[in-house]
């Protein structure tokens, strides 16, 4: 159920983790030769004999430095300290998974989505302090956060119930609520999944979702110093990611052209011919959110293929475990949340859903078909 996103509109007891976080930090203090004395073997090239999934790139094996760059004005803190991470290569979807995809899915399996669930206060209440009290039937209805712009400016970007609300009806079928439809909108990023959504479509698809280090390093595609998916211009925003341009979150420009979520393929790709890696939707990740985390990597010198951490921790989120989500979204806005660069990233709980939140999948070697 869409617990902790329900209880933070409805009794406004927990503080979301802010993405406008912006102040500098020390410098990035990156661990030199990591790697000397370990002679990792990598798949870096894709097995002659394995075919490549339809609607799927090859991404070549390799090492880089994860996390936030130096010169990258714009970095939060839980973006550092950049560590060396080394990846086997992996295959990953060209797109985010489509509204088509993700409907063929539910029609062939019956799945019902977190969002479309009736919501069990005693689930619920896990999540809360004790002596909480349940909110009124009513309002625990089957439902997800859309986005409302505001009339007027907002000084106090902290707030975000400003811009989000609670809207019951609102599912993948319905992103902004009930009257609204996917009709006619087939290649959109399917949206409003939760964690265990995105699990049930990869379990089904014979995929898994990406490790945070594997979707970092795809959507670098081989540029080591690049602070944005196109390289280091902020300037080419409009033309490379759909964004928020404008006053956030009053008006929107629409300079990149879209309002709203955009089609797969609206943008170039990167390097590795992968599309949208910046903006449109965020994705999942399997990784568990830990603060600590990178501090961890970092002490430990290059890591082959890391997994995350083992569990998540949040001081801000104690109760909810959450997972990293990457790329940003439509919603991203330099005075807020200038999620559009490769290093960015944030928290989501496990069985929360939102209107700029979806997923793309990859699939190891392994997983994979032979010829």
């Amino acid at each position: 159920m869409i617990y902790y996103r329900l209880v933070v509109f409805i009794l406004s007891g927990v503080v979301l983790f802010s993405c406008k976080n912006k102040e500098n930090d020390e410098a990035i203090a990156i661990q030199e030769n990591s790697n000397k004395e370990k002679n990792f073997k990598v798949i870096t090239k894709k097995p002659s004999e394995v075919n490549t999934p339809e609607g799927m790139v090859w991404i070549p094996g390799g090492t880089f430095i994860q996390g936030a760059r130096a010169e990258d004005e714009m970095a939060m803190k839980h973006e550092k300290p950049a560590h060396q991470v080394t990846v086997d290569g992996f295959f990953m979807d060209i797109t985010e998974v489509t509204n088509a995809e993700f409907r063929e899915f539910v029609e062939a399996t019956g799945y019902v989505t977190i969002a479309e669930r009736e919501i069990e206060w005693e689930e619920m209440k896990k999540q809360l302090s004790p002596g909480t009290a349940k909110p009124h039937d009513s309002i625990l209805q089957p439902g997800s956060l859309t986005f409302k712009k505001t009339k007027n400016s907002v000084p106090n970007l902290y707030d975000y119930s400003q811009w989000w609300d609670w809207t019951i009806g609102a599912n993948w079928r319905h992103p902004e609520g009930p009257g609204s439809s996917i009709e006619g909108k087939d290649n959109y990023p399917v949206v409003h999944i939760a964690y265990k959504d995105a699990l049930a479509y990869c379990e089904w698809a014979g995929r898994r979702l990406p490790t945070e280090a594997e979707w970092e390093y795809a959507a670098r595609g081989g540029q080591e110093d690049a602070i944005f998916t196109w390289g280091n211009d902020l300037n080419k925003l409009s033309e490379m990611a759909n964004s928020w341009e404008g006053e956030f979150p009053k008006k929107n420009t629409k300079a990149d052209g879209f309002e709203n979520k955009a089609p797969v393929k609206s943008y170039p790709a990167n390097p590795y011919g992968l599309y949208e890696m910046a903006g449109n939707v965020w994705e999942f990740t399997q990784d568990w959110y830990n603060v600590d985390y990178y501090k961890d990597l970092e002490k430990k010198g290059n890591i082959k293929n890391p997994m995350g951490p083992e569990k998540a921790y949040n001081p801000n989120q104690p109760r909810t475990p959450e997972k990293v989500i990457k790329g940003g979204s439509y919603l991203c806005h330099e005075s807020y949340c200038a999620s559009f660069r490769i290093s960015a990233r944030m928290a989501n709980s496990t069985d929360s859903a939102q209107e700029h939140l979806g997923f793309r999948t990859v699939a190891s070697v392994d997983m994979v078909g032979k010829e």
